[in-house]
């Protein structure tokens, strides 16, 4: 007869399964809470102590770390001087383990979970079990996931056992459930004891979904989520609407979303390839939006929207006469969401901006070899921070627009540049090689609407005064930017000379 150890915190379908080996000549060998639950159902099982001929102790945290247990499971079948051993020290083969372990992460989501309540979910045997079995593939069967009790199930009921690729393929999945196990162990004790730069950085991600193609249709591509979600994020909003988001999609809606919950008041962002195009604000979303599409109704075509109020109907009736990709908001009202439905391609999702501030943390990029790691940028800044460096001061209303471009530049590739007023950005230049270029793509693109209310915001430095005087050359009466070129000076004098009132923020907002 063979033996299955089974042991699970999940218990989810638990009792067909182990029927199912029972039903095929499997006796069952169990622990705990899972012993209990088999037994109520007249399922006959081996305690754990008959194994190992100890009792349980020091409250559970020993009762299969045991040479009764490993030898079972780790012995080669194949090697005489193997089955001898267990023969002499009468140990009996397990053919097949079932285990998932302590519940880790359902323990450390609970709101204000105590550290020796995380500890005491850290399970130890459990791990030790599944690595065993797993390295010991070729003759044991390991099971750490429900979703595979019927693939084993009917193989044993047609052959007798599972066949060696299963018993492969589950084995390799053992141990990426035993590796992300720890690895999320290792990252909260690494937060506990407030260590950033740890010399190991283990990350774990559970695979969402497979994408239709990457960033090209050529590219293969797969959405990992991390294994604790974030609730302010495209991967956890609710689609209301629409077909399946693309690898661009997500990239582009998430950088509208990082975009948009740096606004109090009503706003609305319009992305397009990871640039936001249009960025309006007003004391109702529906001005808002207007304020945005004006700000360049060319890039907004087939663009990425996102808001931090609900979608009412007025703004709804607008956003449907163009071609939209993607809305993204706290709520959709009822009849907004009719509107909006009617149209087959837009997406429609709702994220949780409750939890705005609970997406703050590192971010990561990949580089050929590696990861980037850094914390995000989302440094609250106010305009009495600032200093002015010129002899002409900015305005209240000057202030208040600097304010507003600032928050809307650090959104814009480098070299970035926007030109804005308190209500909308006017032209925003990004990504090019030198900030002149930025500046003049900006300007071209606010063309008419620049006035005397027009500021220009600049993500970092002007290493030359040539920015300023071609600001000055087109009517723009203050500037904000970062400071700290060693030619500083060059460009204050040339505002000084032009009438621009000019502040140094002191901080600077490369965005790659």
């Amino acid at each position: 007869m063979k033996r299955a150890l089974v042991s699970v915190s999940d218990k989810t379908n638990l009792v067909p399964f182990v029927q199912g080996l029972v039903a095929n000549g499997y006796e069952i060998i169990s622990t705990g809470g899972t012993k209990k639950q088999l037994d109520d159902a007249g399922i006959p099982t081996i305690g754990i102590e008959d194994v190992t001929h100890f009792p349980e102790m020091l409250d559970g945290r020993v009762k299969t770390l045991n040479p009764y247990v490993h030898g079972g499971l780790l012995a080669r079948r194949d090697l005489p001087e193997h089955m001898a051993t267990l023969k002499e020290h009468q140990i009996t083969p397990i053919d097949l383990v079932c285990v998932n372990l302590y519940p880790f992460k359902e323990t450390i989501s609970k709101p204000g979970v105590e550290l020796a309540d995380a500890i005491e979910n850290i399970d130890i045997g459990g791990p030790s079990m599944v690595r065993s079995a797993a390295k010991n593939y070729q003759s044991v069967t390991i099971v750490v996931d429900q979703a595979d009790y019927d693939q084993v199930l009917t193989e044993i009921k047609n052959d007798g056992d599972t066949t060696l690729e299963t018993r492969f393929k589950l084995a390799a999945k053992a141990f990426r459930h035993t590796a992300a196990y720890d690895a999320l162990i290792s990252q909260y004790l690494t937060e506990q004891v407030g260590l950033e730069d740890p010399e190991k950085l283990t990350l774990t991600y559970d695979l969402k979904e497979t994408m239709r193609y990457g960033e090209n249709s050529h590219q293969k591509a797969w959405l990992y989520e991390d294994t604790m979600p974030k609730q302010f994020s495209i991967l956890e909003a609710k689609q209301l609407h629409g077909k399946q988001l693309s690898y661009n999609n997500i990239k582009d809606a998430d950088e509208a979303l990082r975009c948009v919950r740096e606004f109090d008041e009503p706003t609305v962002v319009a992305m397009k390839h990871m640039n936001p195009c249009g960025i309006g604000t007003a004391e109702e979303l529906e001005l808002a939006w207007d304020r945005a599409y004006e700000a360049d109704p060319v890039s907004i075509f087939g663009g990425v929207i996102a808001v931090n109020r609900p979608v009412d109907l007025a703004t709804a009736e607008k956003m449907r006469k163009i071609f939209l990709e993607i809305i993204v908001a706290p709520s959709f009202d009822d009849d907004a969401y009719e509107v909006l439905a009617k149209k087959k391609n837009i997406r429609l999702l709702q994220v949780n901006f409750d939890a705005k501030d609970e997406a703050m943390g590192h971010e990561t990029v990949s580089v050929m070899g590696g990861l980037l790691v850094q914390e995000q940028d989302v440094l609250a800044e106010e305009p009495t921070g600032w200093e002015v460096v010129t002899k002409a001061k900015p305005t209240a209303e000057q202030l208040k627009s600097m304010a507003f471009a600032w928050k809307a530049v650090k959104h814009a590739k480098s070299n970035a540049i926007v030109v804005a007023n308190n209500e909308r950005t006017l032209g925003v230049g990004e990504g090019q090689p030198n900030r002149i270029d930025s500046l003049r793509i900006a300007v071209e693109h606010a063309g008419d609407a620049i006035d005397d209310r027009t500021v220009m915001a600049s993500d970092a430095f002007f290493p030359f005064d040539d920015c300023v005087a071609y600001a000055g050359e087109h009517g723009i009466k203050a500037i904000v930017q970062p400071g700290g070129s060693v030619r500083d000076q060059e460009s204050i004098d040339k505002a000084n000379e032009l009438g621009i009132a000019m502040v140094f923020s002191g901080v600077r907002h490369f965005r790659h």
